[in-house]
């Protein structure tokens, strides 16, 4: 025998110990459960984990729709109109809290997802009937969908009043998900994993194929869900704390094992809408003045800086980054709350939530990268932005993290001095017409309203070698009871971008968070 194998022998001893401790731990756990009175559920996230072990060590197999023609060619409008029956959600007519309802494959939404229930009956899953569904004005014989699945599920918990159970969590679509908190609309959507955005080889869409849910207790604050994320490349367990409220919070954790190499893995990924706003009008007539989901990333540094970029609709792809190690967390906001910004009754795009990512533990060196597409109208969402790993996970072996994940509306997170209420750009500053480009960002917040009548602000603006700053200066803003700070630039070379930053100072210290804005190329 080798000496290769006495070593086999001896990891496999080490393994077969560890196995067996971790076996009366388990006992252990559930006897405790038992005296406490708690119910010992069949199933958790180290389940979940094990079968995305599994499934990593086998060659992905991309299975392909199984949908009848009628549902394939599903117009959005009409897709829309099949609707999970009300007296057929799950856990109606109970005392719990939670209500679950499932979406229908078709469409787009072309691939089954399999839901499972877990109690301390055991792992139940959730069966596709079609008489759970009503199709509305659709023409479609149900006996030809006796085989398909869900294409998603819904949670629904009283966050707006106590007697109506409302809608406040969606798992629809590869892994997209998406939360609502107090009186907040739909707007932006998290993802599980990202993979290769904005490279021009192309993205790789993982999807959720299966989940489970815990059957809640009648007066649980939380929901527990896992999920299983498949691509060809990657493999993930996912586990998620749903706690509704006014701010609907999110814990999750994952453990990731990729079956081949990825060139850029985006950790929690946010995706949202931008069209046109006060620092990019439209292009064409609206009579609104600004159509979008969010209106800029903010991100709170490890060193405790806080930078803010607003959000743009360039001509062409941009992609840009910031380095930061273990970071505090970053967004995807919405701060302009106002709806006269917006002037549209049916979208109340005033009330679509921010998104706030908390990293939990250290994430280590890495960058925040934000993705901003082209979009010619509303219906896209054209703007991502996610971590990216310096260290990039090995095939094979165990990539853990953890986030809390904030949807946010009236407490948003921003900086405890003072933020950027909003940026507009322009070419207004002077009587004849050249090529430069006038800014006017102003600046609100609790360490501006303290300051004295005679208090001297100065704008420190600064910008890459491809323009020039013609003016600056900084002043009080009386309508805002904050400051604003106004430059003009000229660009050297249309053709590449622009980088700016700036902030206020009171003295040599900075009062304020940093506005960082690239200008597209023009």
């Amino acid at each position: 025998m080798g000496s290769g194998s006495g070593s086999e022998m001896v990891h496999s001893r080490k393994e077969d110990t560890l196995s067996r401790i971790a076996l009366l731990a388990a006992i252990a756990i559930a006897m405790w459960c038992v005296l406490a009175g708690k119910p010992v559920l069949a199933f958790d996230f180290s389940d979940v984990a094990a079968r995305a072990r599994q499934l990593a060590g086998k060659p992905h197999k991309e299975k392909g729709p199984n949908l009848p023609e009628e549902l394939q060619n599903l117009t959005h409008q009409q897709y829309w109109d099949i609707r999970f029956k009300p007296e057929r959600f799950l856990w109606r007519g109970t005392k719990l809290p939670f209500e679950l309802a499932f979406f229908h494959q078709g469409a787009r939404f072309a691939h089954p997802v399999r839901i499972n229930v877990v109690s301390a009956d055991g792992v139940r899953e959730i069966k596709f009937d079609p008489g759970d569904f009503d199709y509305g004005a659709n023409k479609i014989d149900p006996k030809k969908l006796r085989r398909l699945g869900f294409a998603g599920f819904r949670v629904h918990y009283p966050i707006n009043t106590p007697k109506y159970r409302d809608e406040v969590l969606t798992f629809l679509g590869a892994s997209y998900f998406r939360a609502l908190g107090r009186g907040q609309r739909y707007g932006l959507s998290a993802r599980g994993l990202a993979v290769d955005t904005g490279l021009l080889s192309g993205e790789e869409f993982p999807r959720f194929v299966e989940f489970w849910i815990e059957h809640p207790a009648p007066d649980a604050p939380e929901l527990k869900i896992y999920g299983l994320l498949e691509s060809r490349r990657a493999v993930g367990a996912y586990q998620f704390v749903l706690r509704p409220g006014s701010e609907t919070v999110m814990d999750v954790k994952a453990r990731l094992y990729l079956r081949e190499k990825i060139e850029k893995l985006g950790v929690a990924p946010l995706t949202s809408m931008y069209f046109f706003g006060e620092n990019q009008p439209s292009n064409v007539e609206d009579a609104r003045p600004e159509v979008h989901d969010s209106d800029g990333l903010s991100i709170h540094t490890g060193s405790g800086e806080w930078i803010w970029r607003p959000l743009v609709n360039p001509r062409r792809l941009l992609v840009t980054s910031f380095a930061v190690t273990n970071p505090n967390g970053f967004g995807l906001m919405q701060r302009d709350r106002a709806f006269r910004s917006y002037e549209d009754p049916h979208m109340r795009y005033e009330l679509r939530p921010s998104a706030w990512v908390e990293p939990k533990g250290k994430w280590g060196a890495g960058r925040v990268e934000l993705v901003q597409l082209p979009t010619r109208d509303e219906t896209n969402d054209n703007i991502v932005a996610f971590w990216v790993p310096a260290a990039a996970p090995q095939p094979k072996q165990p990539y853990d993290f953890e986030y809390r994940l904030r949807w946010q509306k009236d407490a948003e997170t921003r900086p405890a001095p003072a933020w950027v209420m909003q940026t507009r750009r322009g070419r207004e500053y002077t009587r004849k017409p050249d090529n430069s480009l006038g800014f006017a960002v102003d600046f609100v917040g609790p360490a501006l309203k303290k300051l004295p009548a005679d208090a001297k602000l100065e704008g420190v603006v600064s910008i890459d070698g491809n323009g020039q700053i013609l003016e600056s200066k900084a002043f009080r803003n009386e309508v805002t009871d904050g400051w604003r700070m106004t430059f003009r630039v000229r660009r050297l070379d249309e053709k590449k971008p622009v980088e700016l930053r700036g902030y206020l100072t009171n003295g040599n210290q900075p009062i304020s968070e940093t506005w960082s804005y690239v200008l597209p190329p023009n």
